[in-house]
């Protein structure tokens, strides 16, 4: 479940700065970092890079993770799944 600021807020959050990097620098840190996390931790990308907002997604639904959604900043939610 999602709220218009993010995840809510009983959610575990791991932040994931990827801020001035560009494609595919944010989707690759969060495929190195998302296995290293418990199932069910949600981590905020912090991407900037416009290809940013279709990257995450997309890798999301390749790799069977839930994409929660975009927050101000920009930022990108997503859960672990498996």
């Amino acid at each position: 479940m999602t709220t218009p600021d993010g995840p809510v807020a009983d959610e575990h959050h791991e932040i994931l700065d990827c801020l001035g990097q560009r494609c595919p620098l944010p989707v690759i840190a969060l495929a190195r970092r998302l296995p290293e996390l418990p199932v069910g931790t949600v981590v905020r990308v912090l991407a900037d890079d416009p290809a940013a907002a279709v990257d995450i997604p997309a890798w999301c639904r390749l790799r069977g993770q839930e994409f929660l959604g975009t927050s101000p900043g920009p930022a990108y939610d997503v859960r672990r799944l498996s």
